[in-house]
């Protein structure tokens, strides 16, 4: 096909060959990447992952420090967008080589953008993670935050690059993006954007990646018709189809016009051919990765530094995130909380610092008090003698000291919210 399958392909009676991190690409922008790899390998030196100081007062100033650039300066802003649960955090985590923000395996771990920076040599890569996109109808249905509905779109308008994640595990949503993901892309043609297929290593059965490729791009790569031989789909495949088109339907009569979005400025006519494309034939590349995988991540991450144009550095190179200390400590006992809490508890849960101070040797002391919508809920979370309240306490307390480079000892206690 036109387009450069790199690391990836079909081999006679052994079936499909890959290699991590494969993608497909134009073959001059293969060429630079490599030729940028060549140059890191001879004189780079490594740099270890900047972290969040435990005090909010160093990590403002931190911010606010004037960026230590060279004189050859480049940067790169990211969107991560995708629907909810794809691995956008998991995947901004590897980027920045140090867990800031949360993740679980239930969706809208992320209620709000969170900012990462990665700064290596000359570039600076500002990761912007974004909530899952979702709908005013779901917002309502499961009482989320209205910030969930403005803050993606708003993040993307920032963007020099949008970087769509897709969870290829889930085979009832791997082969058509998103809606909201859709609506988000054709309102910005302009901001380049890249697919990443995460979670492949899950996926048994290679061979399915490059046809789920030509779902989620309608068949073109960079602006060139891929060449993927088709298959002949299983008849639940077919049904599975047709429940999504019946479930299109369903949301159309919700929302009519999409005008309860407030985000969204496209027509009738524009939103009706979206919905039935299924997927963007604009995307400049295609990476196939899994974002636990260093390798992988380290592949995405040359492409950025790759695509990165000159321009001033926005934080000095020790920023980590724009995240205050505090934030980050509620963000992460929230992920312990919907990691071991069933249904709607962790959701309903609300989170007061109550005590933050240094200890002896530099030990920063934390106490939380949990707040729980119910009785049930409260004594779901002590657990039984005190048990769940003591392991979330003390594996959020673990992460938190690899993300301050601190020891820190964390006490949870759980209130009946009056």
């Amino acid at each position: 096909m036109p387009t450069r399958n790199v690391a990836c392909r079909r081999e006679g009676r052994n079936g499909f060959i890959f290699t991590p991190a494969c993608f497909i690409t134009s073959e001059t922008f293969l060429n630079s990447l490599m030729k940028g790899n060549a140059a890191e390998a001879d004189g780079s030196f490594y740099r270890l992952p900047a972290s969040v100081p435990a005090d909010s007062g160093e990590q403002l100033s931190l911010l606010l420090r004037h960026p230590d650039q060279p004189d050859n300066s480049k940067v790169l802003k990211v969107a991560i967008i995708g629907s909810p649960n794809a691995g956008k955090s998991t995947l901004s985590n590897q980027l920045l080589g140090r867990k800031v923000f949360a993740v679980s395996k239930k969706v809208h771990t992320t209620r709000s953008r969170g900012m990462g920076v990665v700064t290596e040599d000359d570039t600076q890569i500002i990761l912007l993670d974004t909530p899952g996109l979702t709908t005013p109808s779901k917002v309502k249905r499961h009482q989320l935050e209205k910030s969930l509905l403005v803050d993606p779109w708003n993040t993307v308008k920032e963007a020099d690059l949008m970087v769509v994640v897709v969870d290829v595990a889930d085979r009832w949503r791997s082969s058509r993006l998103d809606f909201e993901v859709l609506k988000c892309l054709a309102q910005h043609p302009d901001i380049p954007a890249v697919l990443v297929l995460n979670k492949v290593d899950l996926v048994k059965a290679k061979d399915k990646l490059l046809n789920i490729t030509a779902d989620l791009t309608c068949g073109v790569v960079n602006g060139r018709r891929m060449q993927v031989r088709p298959v002949i789909k299983p008849p639940w495949a077919k049904k599975r189809s047709e429940m999504d088109s019946e479930l299109s339907v369903d949301e159309d009569i919700a929302e009519p016009e999409g005008s309860a979005d407030p985000n969204c400025v496209l027509n009738k006519e524009q939103l009706k051919a979206l919905r039935s494309q299924g997927g963007w034939p604009h995307f400049k590349d295609v990476f196939m990765l899994s974002s636990v995988n260093g390798e992988d991540v380290e592949t995405l991450k040359s492409y950025f530094k790759a695509a990165a144009k000159p321009g001033s550095w926005q934080y000095h190179s020790e920023v980590l995130t724009d995240q205050s200390p505090e934030e980050v400590c509620t963000s992460i006992v929230r992920e312990k909380l919907l990691e071991y809490l069933p249904q709607e508890v962790p959701y309903s849960m609300t989170q007061s610092i109550e005590l933050w101070q240094y200890g002896e040797n530099g030990v920063v002391d934390i106490s939380v008090k949990l707040y729980a919508q119910k009785e049930t809920h409260m004594k779901m979370v002590i657990g039984t003698a005190g048990q769940m309240v003591a392991r979330i306490a003390r594996e959020a307390g673990e992460d938190l000291s690899r993300i301050y480079l601190k020891e820190v000892k964390l006490k949870l206690s759980v209130k009946l919210r009056k």
